[in-house]
């Protein structure tokens, strides 16, 4: 068990240092692929089977598959690239900062994440899948739609860059 951890660990290690790292986008993704699957592995370590599927199947599968899609979609080539403005780049830092802001906020002095209503108790039922179909389609179930409904709007805005600009 050890060992099956320390060499998907060095797996998952090398396969986001690659993803950093690597010139081409195609090739990158390939290695997240690659990291999810041996995240899903660690899942099943620690014998959470549930969560193993569900890192296969969206991440690994619908995820990357979107990821894909994108990528070809926009064609990436270095002399296609436009320069950005100064004021992208502001807007760019400003939003990036906000977003660094509202992260800060979620924590305590003493690092650990500020939540409401926690519960050190744990049912017998926690995380089967029961369970988690109850509390995401019961408590969680606006938060859910508006997930779904950033994800299309994530789509479209990929589609509009994607499409070619024809000036006639």
């Amino acid at each position: 068990m050890f060992i099956a951890f320390i060499i998907l660990s060095i797996i998952t290690l090398f396969s986001a240092l690659m993803v950093i790292f690597e010139n081409k986008p195609a090739y990158s993704i390939f290695y997240l692929i690659l990291c999810f699957f041996s995240i899903a592995g660690h899942y099943i370590l620690l014998s959470a089977e549930f969560l193993a599927l569900v890192q296969i199947i969206v991440y690994a599968g619908a995820v990357m598959v979107l990821f894909l899609f994108v990528l070809m979609m926009l064609n990436l080539n270095k002399e296609d690239e436009e320069q950005i403005s100064i004021k992208k780049r502001l807007i760019y830092v400003i939003s990036g900062g906000g977003l660094l802001m509202v992260l800060l906020t979620l924590f305590k002095g003493d690092g650990t994440i500020l939540l409401q209503n926690a519960s050190p108790h744990v049912s017998g039922t926690f995380g089967t899948v029961k369970s988690v179909g109850l509390v995401l389609f019961q408590d969680y179930m606006i938060p859910f739609e508006l997930t779904s409904i950033l994800f299309i709007s994530a789509m479209v805005g990929a589609v509009i860059l994607g499409k070619k600009h024809s000036n006639d």
